[in-house]
Formats: C-alpha cells, sequence, structure tokens
C-alpha cells in the first residue's frame, strides 16, 4: 500500500487537499468492492497539529512530519491562498524537513518517493531545494514566483501537470484531481481512473502532455446511468467480445434503444465507442514497447491488420 503524506500548512486551500484525497479514497473503495486491496494510506502531517484552512475550517489531528518515511510513499505539498512563500515558523519547519528527509529519497538511483504538489504548492518544493533541473508547473498566478525561487527549474505554463522522474506537479486547484487520476491509473489501472472520474463526475480529465481526453474518459461527459454502465463494462474488458445484444444486456436496454441513447448522450454509436477505446489503448501499449501480438491480445482487436487498422485511425 501506497503512504500518500498530505503535507498540511496554516491556510492550506480546502480543495487542494480534498480533491486529490477524494480520488484516491474513492480508487480504495472501488478495489474493495471488486476484492482487491487498497492501494492508498490517506496521512495527513504538519509542524503543527490543528491549523485553519483557507475557508476557516480547522484541520485537526495532524500527525507530526515524520522523521522516517515508509516505502513507498508519495508527498503531497498543497497551495495556500496568495501561493506566496511566508515568514512563519510552519513554513520553515516544513521546508527543512522536506530537504532533510524527502530530498535524499528523490534524488536516489531508483527513487524511494514521489513528490506530488498541487497548485502553489511547488513554491515549498522550490524554497526547500527540490526543483533543481527539473519541469515544474504551478498555478498561473504563481509561475513568475516559482521562476524565481527555482531559477534552474524549468518552469512550464499552460499545462495541467507535468511529470519529470519523481516529481509530479499540477497547475490551480482542480487540476489536482486530475494528477490524481493520473496516478490511480499508472498505479491501479484505467478502469478504475475511469470508475473514480464517473463518481466524481470529472469525465473532460486529460493527461499532462495529450490535450486529447483519456480514450476511457472520453465521451463520458454526461450522466446518464445506463450509457455508464455499459462504458464501465468495455472499459474494464475491452477485449471481451462486445455484440451489440450483449452491449444491450449492460444497459437493460434493447440494441436499437441503446443506440439512440449513445448518440444522444456520448455522440457516437455503442460499436464506435468500442473501437474507439480498443484502438486507443492500442497506440498505448505499441508507445510503451508492448509487441504487436501482446498488443492485438490486450485490445481483442483480433489479427495484426485490424491493430494496423486502428492505429491508422488515430492518425
Amino acid at each position: 500500500m501506497i503512504d500518500v503524506l498530505f503535507v498540511v500548512l496554516p491556510d492550506t486551500l480546502l480543495l487542494d487537499i480534498a480533491g486529490p484525497a477524494e480520488a484516491f479514497r474513492l480508487a480504495n473503495q472501488h478495489l474493495r468492492r471488486s476484492g482487491r486491496a487498497d492501494a492508498f494510506c490517506l496521512r495527513y502531517a504538519g509542524p503543527l497539529p490543528e491549523v485553519p484552512s483557507s475557508v476557516g475550517l480547522a484541520l485537526a489531528g495532524l500527525e507530526p512530519l515524520p522523521r522516517a518515511l515508509r516505502t513507498p510513499t508519495w508527498v503531497v505539498l498543497l497551495g495556500r491562498p496568495g501561493g506566496v512563500v511566508r515568514n512563519e515558523r510552519a513554513w520553515f519547519q516544513a521546508r527543512d524537513w522536506l530537504a532533510r528527509h524527502v530530498a535524499p529519497l528523490l534524488e536516489a538511483e531508483q527513487p524511494a518517493a514521489k513528490l506530488l504538489t498541487v497548485c502553489a504548492g511547488a513554491l515549498l518544493a522550490a524554497d526547500a531545494g527540490l526543483l533543481d533541473r527539473r519541469r515544474v508547473t504551478t498555478h498561473h498566478d504563481t509561475l513568475q514566483d516559482l521562476a524565481q525561487l527555482a531559477p534552474t527549474a524549468a518552469v512550464q505554463g499552460n499545462r495541467l501537470f507535468v511529470e519529470d522522474g519523481p516529481l509530479i506537479s499540477s497547475a490551480g486547484i482542480t487540476a489536482g484531481i486530475d494528477l490524481a487520476l493520473h496516478l490511480i491509473m499508472q498505479t491501479c489501472g484505467a478502469a478504475v481512473a475511469a470508475a473514480v472520474a464517473q463518481v466524481m463526475v470529472v469525465f473532460t480529465r486529460r493527461g499532462p502532455q495529450d490535450p486529447q481526453r483519456s480514450p476511457l474518459l472520453a465521451h463520458r461527459d454526461h450522466l446518464h446511468p445506463a450509457v455508464h454502465r455499459v462504458q464501465d463494462a468495455v472499459c474494464a474488458n475491452p477485449a471481451g467480445p462486445w455484440p451489440a445484444e450483449r452491449l444491450a444486456e449492460q444497459a437493460h436496454v434493447t440494441p436499437r434503444h441503446l443506440a439512440r441513447l449513445f448518440r444522444e448522450h456520448a455522440g457516437l454509436s455503442p460499436r464506435q465507442y468500442v473501437e474507439q477505446v480498443r484502438s486507443a489503448l492500442a497506440h498505448h501499449a505499441i508507445e510503451r514497447g508492448m509487441g504487436t501480438p501482446q498488443a492485438v491480445a490486450l485490445t481483442g482487436l483480433g489479427s495484426r491488420r485490424r491493430l494496423r487498422q486502428a492505429l491508422a485511425r488515430l492518425n
């Protein structure tokens, strides 16, 4: 199980912590329902045991910043109103803890931890010296502050999030949910990430480099439960046989009615949806170095010729 350690300072933006934390919680819930073990252990720590949040709600019961991190651990740094470095003891204590206990884990040949920054949380990482020669982003209002704090870093604007080795930085506030969904997909699989996105009603989320939607999240910015049931089933088993009758069974409607629902709510036919999911997964598999026979088996495309045709449709 991965420790997800949120570093909480006074005036932490409440959505910065609640958005990613809820995504990880929902991922655990989905895993349990499918008979799998939890993937994430959520922890909340800081220099003070209780602090006010950005909206005045007190965040209490915070554990002290640990001197030793369990492996694996993801350390999450959060934004605060204004985002700027503050001349306060809590900031200095968190900065020193990062430099002393987190930096060595990130700099190892095989990093034993990840550092996740949400919004202006990247400024704290910069002040601790953790962003040297890294690609990084933050909220658009604090890009210049970040560049000044980390002059050797490659600060990138207009990005949802940027992944550079063990460092994953995200832009403003709700982009922390994009970051969390990305990590859930890497850790638990695309079907779990899609299930979390459905519950959180954030189907239009995108990846760090690709301006297009994830293939398993595309065509899901609607609220029709029957169409979602079909999409869930296809994403969970894209290689399975999906004739029109079986797709309709998932929605508890007739094939003709399902076709009308898909056109109205997803903008394409059920068959087109299945093919788009398979094509995009094939492209992703080949990009990651998977051999052609394995990609064919993974996606259910059936043959090398159909795989080539699927990849050509994406170009």
